[in-house]
Formats: C-alpha cells, sequence, structure tokens
C-alpha cells in the first residue's frame, strides 16, 4: 500500500511541474465556463425555474461542470495508450504491483492536483463574479464527498477501459475520442440531463456516464436530498464495482493477446 501511495504522491508532484499549462487551462476553463453562464443567462429569460433548477443553479452547473473537466480528464486521457504504443507497457507490467493499480494511483495524483488547483479556484472565480448556489448542511458537503470520489473512480475506470483498446487497435486514440464524445452529452456536461425528455434521460440513466457529472452536479445543488440522494451514491458504487470488474476481464485478455505476440 505504501508503493501506491509514493506513486500517488510523485504524480502529484509531477503536475506541479507544469504550471504554466494547468494556469493556461484554468484561464480556458473559466472563460468558457463564463461564456455558458451567460448562454444560460438568455437561455431563461424572465423564466425563474426550468426542471428544478433556479437561474441561480443553472450558473452554478457552468461553473461547477467547467471545474470538473480536469478533475476527470473528460476531454480525453491516453496514458494507457501511449504506453502500449512506446512499448513501456512492457516495463509496467514487469512492476511489482497490479498494472490496475498502478494507474489508478498514478491517476489519482494526477486528479487531487486538478481538483485544487483548477476545481476549487474556478469556483471561487464564480462566486466573486457571479451569485452562485452552495451547499447548506454539512450532510450535503459530506454527500458531495462522497459522490466527487466516486466519480473520479468510475471516470478512471471508464478511461482505462477505453484505452485497453490499444491492446488490440492501432487506432485506439479514435475509439477515445468516440467514447469521450459520448460522455460528454450522456454525463450532462453540455446540458443538464433533466432538461431533457424522459426517454432520452432514461438512456443516459443506462449508462454510466451520469455517474461522473450529473451526479455530483446534483448533490451539489441539493436536488438529491434523503433517499435519492442515497440511491443516487448507491449507483455510483455499483457502477464503479461493475467497471472496475470488466476493467480486470478486459486486461486480462489483453496482457494475454501481449504474450502470445511476442510482447
Amino acid at each position: 500500500m505504501r508503493l501506491y501511495w509514493e506513486i500517488v504522491r510523485l504524480a502529484f508532484q509531477r503536475q506541479l511541474t507544469y504550471r504554466a499549462a494547468m494556469w493556461a487551462g484554468l484561464a480556458t476553463n473559466v472563460f468558457f465556463g463564463l461564456l455558458r453562464a451567460a448562454v444560460m443567462i438568455a437561455l431563461y429569460a424572465a423564466r425563474q425555474e426550468v426542471a428544478g433548477y433556479s437561474l441561480q443553479d443553472a450558473i452554478t452547473y457552468t461553473g461547477l461542470t467547467q471545474a470538473l473537466i480536469a478533475y476527470l480528464s473528460i476531454f480525453g486521457w491516453y496514458d494507457v495508450i501511449n504506453s502500449v504504443y512506446s512499448g513501456e507497457v512492457a516495463a509496467d507490467l514487469l512492476r511489482p504491483m497490479h498494472y490496475f493499480g498502478f494507474w489508478l494511483a498514478v491517476d489519482l495524483g494526477r486528479a487531487v492536483v486538478n481538483m485544487f488547483l483548477r476545481g476549487v479556484t474556478i469556483m471561487l472565480v464564480y462566486a466573486l463574479v457571479v451569485h452562485i448556489t452552495t451547499p447548506t448542511s454539512a450532510g450535503q458537503w459530506l454527500g458531495l464527498a462522497v459522490a466527487i470520489l466516486l466519480s473520479w473512480l468510475v471516470s478512471f475506470t471508464f478511461r482505462f477501459l477505453v484505452n485497453l483498446a490499444a491492446f488490440w487497435t492501432p487506432n485506439a486514440a479514435g475509439i477515445g475520442r468516440f467514447s469521450f464524445g459520448f460522455l460528454w452529452v450522456f454525463s450532462g456536461f453540455f446540458m443538464p440531463l433533466r432538461f431533457f425528455p424522459d426517454w432520452f434521460r432514461a438512456i443516459c440513466e443506462a449508462t454510466p456516464f451520469p455517474a461522473m457529472i450529473n451526479t455530483p452536479v446534483e448533490v451539489y445543488l441539493g436536488l438529491l436530498t434523503g433517499p435519492d440522494l442515497v440511491w443516487a451514491l448507491t449507483r455510483q458504487a455499483m457502477w464503479a464495482a461493475v467497471l472496475i470488474v470488466l476493467a480486470q476481464f478486459v486486461l486480462g485478455a489483453g496482457q494475454r493477446k501481449l504474450v502470445i505476440q511476442g510482447g
């Protein structure tokens, strides 16, 4: 376990070395976030509420989704793909630790840095510029902490699964771009899922994508309380468990293929 925490620490420090890229990404996220907030203001016009979202909630939603971009790497993550194509995967598989656990630790260090330096900062900027919604109880904050942690676990496992395509195809990055495109729509990143028709929401809820974005957003906004909150967190945990099991199965098949091919 200590070895994994050392990997988390090293990944954390590695992220801190790219300060220029970090601040550039932060500025971009803030700019597009406020642009999306302006669109929401225009869409609401004289309406006070849409599908349970007040205008203040809708503006806060744009900040939250922008704050989660870097934390969840929802615009793309190809580290495993690159390691397979470069041949580094051979050394990674020889490490005295599980391959999935190694990349989980690496991504945790990356995610923690981005959560605090970009995610929290974006919300602070929003609070200075516009009036945003904030959790009102300790229980809501606790539920949010659990939802954010589980959203990362679901996100990482999904990204890891997508990257494992590199064991079978020379164009895994193309599969990744296609998969991330689905994530943007079905997770509630582009638009709150409550704004969509019931039939489309049902399709989204049948995938793990809402567990990454929609669930933590609705927990933060207080739209999920009591049994609904418990069920939402349980569903996140279930998706995480399902994807982890699936990742182990696919990884095992990928390793056998690599060995058979002489890797």
